[in-house]
């Protein structure tokens, strides 16, 4: 049952506690109690909105960030990793296979503000070898929403 709760609250956080109860079948005290408890051991880490800021006069950048790093005798990618995590400006660190070693998902005001952040910051990290920036121009789909859905026009067509 942990994992359809967790599915349900994957997609919607805001779900009522009593309508998740009759779409599993149970009682809404024992999804209350299910929840409280995953959230005591931290499967559940956090609760999130998802934002469209295009749609706001905000102005956000988003950067991806892959970063080479030199693993830290007997702490392997931990304590770099730890070290950019505790920045404000990041929002996810993870660590991947491939031509780098940690992907960095970062979030500031402008493109120069983001490419200070890498320069200063972040490159110059002792365990830091290299960096590459891409710059998210236009989010289509995030977290599993599609961003910016065109409604589809229901009107009927009207022929002569």
């Amino acid at each position: 049952m942990r994992e359809q709760i967790l599915t349900f609250l994957e997609k919607n956080s805001k779900i009522d506690l009593g309508e998740l109860a009759v779409l599993l079948g149970t009682s809404e005290e024992i999804i209350a109690n299910e929840v409280a408890d995953m959230e005591k051991e931290q499967v559940i880490c956090g609760y999130h909105t998802l934002i469209d800021w295009e749609k706001t006069s905000s102005e956000k950048t988003t950067a991806l960030i892959e970063v080479r790093v030199a693993p830290q005798r007997g702490q392997g990618y931990d304590s770099v990793a730890e070290r950019i995590y505790n920045y404000p400006e990041v929002q996810s660190v993870y660590l991947i296979a491939g031509a780098y070693d940690l992907l960095v998902i970062l979030q500031g005001k402008t493109l120069r503000e983001v490419s200070n952040f890498v320069s200063d910051k972040l490159a110059t990290l002792d365990a830091v070898l290299s960096t590459a920036t891409y710059f998210v121009l236009k989010k289509y789909k995030d977290y599993g929403t599609i961003l910016g859905k065109k409604n589809k026009d229901e009107r009927m067509l009207m022929t002569p």
